[in-house]
């Protein structure tokens, strides 16, 4: 078809009343000229079928996901790739995109490197676009990351520095027919990619010699990936906001973790909820109690945000606008906070000090650092030097003549606990943190990689990924 018959003319008819028209008043009506349409760029991405919480949750369900760079056959590309015997490389259709009949091993090889693609996206997106390491991208090596869908018959997943992997295994429920596969959860997916990145971002705090909180920051990262990742797409925020009426206290699943997995052990709110109110002082030093007194703060510090927004800007903003640039605003102070936080032996007070000072520093409103200090105060994190209620208040000059009124705190002292001397306890962890690998103490540094690429079209991206590792 040619440029010319994709613009509409006048028809004859009304053509020739207008140059009558012209006509009898002296002058000529000119024939339109078709505008040639450019000629469109080449469609760089995929598209892939993925579940969009677990199979057992609907809304969303099974949903269309479009990732927007090139994804070879595999599926990878210069960071991710995907191994399943006698199945890979699944090849993309005709239109290089990845939509496989849900369920099949080719659809479980898509689904997860999906999901670890778009979970390092996210991250990055939020650190300006650089490319965050695995944690053996050092001297130069740029290998990826390779994600096994089917990777055996256990209750369980893990991700391993070691073997530069992330592993998803399956197993049977008692009483039931039908497998249950942990990569079909976006939430496991992501939780154990969330390792990953924050082993490359830190890789001094996966060691079992570090304190428990440092344990639990790992084990709640994780958790808090499933819900930031999730709050960064716009359909799953908009399913959460219409089945909460905007109330993130509502029962939903942005808080409920893995369901499907945890209906098959017997719980039915998922293996974990994020809005829960644990304290310290009640998780002892197992690491996956610990964390999710973390994970139990920063949920309701992420309601509260939305909350006061979608208040503050209900004339002006959808709330699904409003929760989609709360939590992106929330999980980028998390991440910035981790980067400035010690090496090893991070505690608790040492992160949220850390989102305290950078909320000062780049001007978010008074009241975000209020609903941090608050809700690590509740969860025996912190210490308050005035009661909760004068705080919130901006009364800070009632327990202590040191605090002038309405005085903004950027740093707290920690609450002291016995377990904080405890060593690790990592019996009830997923099995990241239960390897071998992470249990004997510090890692020696990995030797230098070499990678190879088959194909040309991904060698001039490592090749800049290795320029920037070596760095």
């Amino acid at each position: 078809m040619s440029t010319a018959t994709l613009v509409e003319r006048p028809q004859p008819l009304y053509q020739a009343l207008l140059q009558q028209q012209g006509r009898a008043a002296g002058r000529a009506i000119p024939t339109p000229i078709p505008i040639p349409i450019p000629h469109p760029l080449p469609v760089v991405g995929s598209r892939f079928l993925i579940w969009k919480q677990d199979p057992s949750v609907d809304p969303p369900g099974l949903r269309l996901s479009y990732v927007p760079s090139l994804v070879l056959d595999g599926p990878r590309d210069s960071r991710i790739a995907t191994e399943l015997p006698n199945v890979t490389p699944v090849h993309a259709n005709t239109n290089r995109d990845f939509i496989f009949a849900p369920g099949t091993p080719e659809a479980d090889c898509a689904h997860t490197f999906a999901v670890v693609r778009e979970t390092l996206a996210m991250y990055q997106r939020i650190r300006g676009g650089a490319a965050i390491p695995w944690a053996w991208n050092i001297g130069g090596n740029a290998d990826p990351i390779t994600a096994f869908p089917r990777a055996g018959v256990t209750a369980n997943a893990f991700y391993s520095r070691g073997l530069k992997a992330l592993k998803f295994f399956y197993f049977t429920p008692a009483n039931a027919t039908q497998p249950v596969y942990t990569c079909h959860s976006l939430d496991i997916v992501s939780h154990e990619c969330g390792h990953a990145v924050l082993d490359g971002l830190k890789p001094g705090w996966l060691g079992a010699t570090n304190p428990p909180q440092t344990g639990g920051l790992h084990e709640s990262f994780g958790d808090l990936t499933a819900i930031f990742l999730a709050c960064s797409q716009l359909d799953q925020v908009d399913a959460a906001v219409a089945m909460t009426k905007a109330n993130l206290h509502d029962r939903n699943f942005l808080a409920a973790l893995a369901e499907q997995f945890g209906a098959a052990l017997g719980s039915p709110q998922g293996l974990r909820n994020a809005d829960n109110d644990l304290k310290l002082s009640q998780v002892g030093n197992e690491v996956h109690a610990i964390s999710q007194v973390f994970t139990g703060a920063m949920y309701h510090v992420l309601a509260d945000i939305f909350a006061f927004e979608k208040n503050r800007q209900a004339a002006v903003k959808d709330p699904t606008r409003v929760l989609l640039e709360v939590a992106s605003c929330l999980c980028k102070l998390l991440v910035e906070a981790i980067v400035k936080a010690p090496p090893v032996g991070a505690t608790y007070a040492d992160v949220v000090n850390q989102m305290l000072a950078i909320s000062k520093a780049q001007g978010d409103p008074a009241i975000y650092r209020t609903f941090l200090r608050n809700r690590f105060t509740e969860r025996e994190v912190v210490v308050s030097p005035v009661p909760l209620t004068a705080m919130a208040e901006g009364r800070m000059n009632l327990a202590d003549p040191n605090y002038t009124e309405g005085q903004d705190l950027v740093k707290m002292e920690a609450r002291k606990h016995a377990a904080d001397q405890a060593p690790q306890d990592r019996s009830a962890c997923c099995g990241t943190m239960q390897l071998p690998e992470y249990m004997l103490g510090d890692q020696k540094k990995l030797e230098k990689g070499v990678v190879i690429v088959e194909e040309d079209m991904i060698a001039a991206e490592v090749a800049e990924l290795k320029k920037m590792f070596a760095r």
